[in-house]
């Protein structure tokens, strides 16, 4: 949502734009009304020229691939076509051209084998150095700037901003592995619990302290606010991240002889409970992604369970617009699958917490479901299957998320950053 931006009469914070619905609480937006107001939203510049000239810097936590993340960052590369990116290390050949053509500056961390380095589409040694990264990103030295944007979901925002330069911190989550998620990253082993409690608190007290170094916060999706709320004490617009509804599109084929994951394989994704539901049913299942938990998952799926890897974007499009539906079983910070799989006029079953719920329209985009157990899954893909669903619809609250949209409302908070 635009930040500050009152929503239609009637519509609660969470319910953003979404034409010729009728919603709970009774109020109907016709569709002149939202003509008109798409139409407002075309009459402010996307971009302002003033803002573009303005002197930056990107900061970002790492870059070792093209995931939810590096895609916001291309588009701010795109956006401030000189600035500067400041990562802790990288990995040219796993980065989009928005980004390598960049000048891109790593950290000392950079120095260590194999650090960048990727294994058979799993995920780099780079999380073993954790506890280095505050030291690291701090070793920066930046020139002096109009401003700083870091894009964090870990350290990115502890970058020394210099002199008079304003810093707007782009929050991906607070640091995930210090406050939320242990069991999920770290497993229950209650040795290396004892072991990583005097580390992890230090982690919190940084993340903590280091917030005061932002000037603005803007949050990814209504969780991620209240996150920031609850561990730095700081209020943050929100701004949801930009999908290419441009690129995608719903296709032609009328198949839709699968189900779709999009989705690293980590504990925290939970793709075990599709799997478990997908071999009871023997309804294929197409998994796009890799991680730590790849072997373990293939190990369970029965032969109707595909494993695809990450793919190209056009094959992953494709994929989209075959698909009877994506599911999302796991908690996300935002989710950009589910809103690339409604661009392509597909439904979505997710569980019903972090961004999904900033996402989806119950029983108009999707289903969610309520307990993350196996039982619950299958009930809401029993549910999505048996629904009539209009590719129209779906795609029409997909457009809402387009990466214009994105723009214009972090132009309203870089220059709210700008006068503070």
């Amino acid at each position: 949502m635009v930040p500050g931006h009152v929503p239609w009469p009637g519509m609660s914070q969470r319910e953003e734009f979404f034409p010729c619905r009728v919603r709970e609480c009774g109020c109907r937006v016709s569709a002149e009304a939202a003509l008109l107001y798409v139409a407002f939203l075309w009459m402010i510049d996307v971009f302002p020229p003033k803002l573009r000239s303005l002197d930056v810097i990107l900061s970002h936590d790492w870059l070792l691939g093209t995931r939810g993340a590096e895609r916001v960052l291309e588009v701010l590369c795109a956006t401030f076509e000189n600035a500067p990116v400041y990562t802790l290390f990288y990995n040219p050949s796993v980065s989009g051209p928005q980004v390598t053509r960049h000048a891109v500056r790593t950290s000392l961390l950079q120095r260590v084998p194999g650090i960048a380095a990727r294994r058979g589409g799993r995920e780099s040694v780079h999380r073993c150095f954790l506890p280095l990264f505050p030291f690291a990103v701090e070793r920066f030295r930046l020139p002096e700037v109009d401003l700083v944007i870091s894009s964090s979901h870990c350290a990115a925002k502890g970058i020394r901003p210099t002199g008079r330069s304003k810093h707007l911190c782009y929050c991906l989550t607070p640091m995930r592995y210090a406050w939320l998620f242990y069991e999920e990253y770290f497993g229950t082993n209650p040795v290396k619990k004892a072991l990583l409690a005097p580390v992890l608190a230090a982690l919190r007290r940084w993340d903590r302290r280091s917030s005061q170094r932002v000037d603005r916060f803007v949050a990814i999706s209504t969780c991620v606010r209240d996150r920031i709320r609850q561990f730095y004490g700081r209020d943050a617009d929100v701004i949801f991240p930009p999908v290419d509804t441009d690129r995608l599109t719903p296709g032609g084929n009328n198949a839709w002889s699968y189900d779709l994951i999009v989705s690293g394989l980590s504990p925290l994704k939970r793709i075990d409970l599709a799997v478990t539901v997908y071999n009871r049913t023997g309804v294929r299942l197409k998994i796009i992604g890799a991680g730590t938990l790849m072997e373990r998952l293939r190990g369970m799926a029965k032969p109707n369970i595909e494993f695809l890897g990450w793919l190209g974007d056009d094959a992953v499009r494709e994929l989209y617009r075959g698909c009877r539906m994506l599911v999302f079983p796991g908690v996300d910070d935002f989710g950009l699958a589910p809103v690339e799989a409604q661009a392509c006029g597909r439904p979505v079953v997710a569980f019903a917490q972090g961004g999904a719920l900033d996402t989806i329209v119950e029983g108009v985009t999707g289903v969610l479901f309520h307990e993350q157990t196996a039982e619950s899954l299958s009930e809401a893909v029993e549910k999505c299957a048996s629904m009539d669903w209009n590719r129209a619809a779906i795609r029409a609250r997909a457009e809402y998320f387009g990466i214009d949209r994105f723009r214009r409302e972090l132009a309203v908070s870089i220059e709210r950053c700008m006068e503070q």
